[in-house]
C-alpha cells in the first residue's frame, strides 16, 4: 500500500518517483525531415470548402497551381488579384525561405479567397516537414493551425442564417 502524503515535500517526492519510472513520450512534431523519393515534402492545407495538396521541393520560387479540371497555371494567372497572391506567398516570407523553394498544389472546392488559404495552409505544413526548424516560425504567425471557421448553415424560416424576412405590418 502506498504511504500517507502528509505536506507539500511528501507530494513533490511522490511526484519525481513517479517521472522516473514512467518514460518521458516524444511529442508529435518530427524532429527529422519528411520527404519523399524526389525530395518533396506533401501536405494538404484545408480553409472554408477549399481543400490543397501540396508538394515543397528546392527551387527558384515557382508556383503552380492544378485546379480540379486538370488545368495547370501559375500563382500569378490562378490567383490574379494580388492580395491571394500576398496570402500565398506569406508562408515563405515568415520562415524566411522566399524563393528557396518550388511549390506544386493541386485545389479543389470552395472559391479562390479558400483555395489561397489552403494554400497557405498546406505550404506551411509542408515547409514544417521538409525542415522541421522553420516550425516555431510558422506557428507562430498562426500558418500551421487550420482555419475552422466555415460558412453558418441557412435556417428554417429565415431568409439567410441570421436574417430574418422583413416584417409587414399590413
Amino acid at each position: 500500500m502506498a504511504e500517507e502524503i502528509k505536506s507539500l515535500e511528501d507530494l513533490k517526492e511522490a511526484v519525481a518517483g513517479e517521472e522516473s519510472a514512467a518514460p518521458v513520450e516524444q511529442s508529435s512534431t518530427p524532429t527529422e525531415p519528411v520527404r519523399d523519393e524526389f525530395g518533396r515534402s506533401y501536405a494538404t492545407g484545408k480553409r472554408k470548402d477549399a481543400v490543397a495538396r501540396v508538394w515543397v521541393f528546392p527551387g527558384s520560387g515557382k508556383v503552380t497551381v492544378r485546379d480540379q479540371h486538370g488545368r495547370e497555371k501559375q500563382l500569378d494567372e490562378y490567383f490574379a488579384r494580388p492580395v491571394l497572391q500576398m496570402v500565398v506567398r506569406q508562408a515563405f516570407e515568415v520562415a524566411g525561405v522566399d524563393g528557396q523553394f518550388d511549390v506544386l498544389c493541386t485545389v479543389k472546392g470552395g472559391g479562390l479567397s479558400g483555395q489561397a488559404g489552403a494554400v497557405r495552409h498546406g505550404i506551411s505544413k509542408a515547409l514544417s516537414l521538409y525542415d522541421p526548424s522553420l516550425r516555431p516560425a510558422l506557428k507562430r504567425a498562426g500558418f500551421i493551425t487550420r482555419d475552422s471557421r466555415v460558412v453558418e448553415r441557412k435556417k428554417y424560416g429565415k431568409r439567410k442564417a441570421r436574417r430574418s424576412f422583413q416584417f409587414s405590418k399590413r
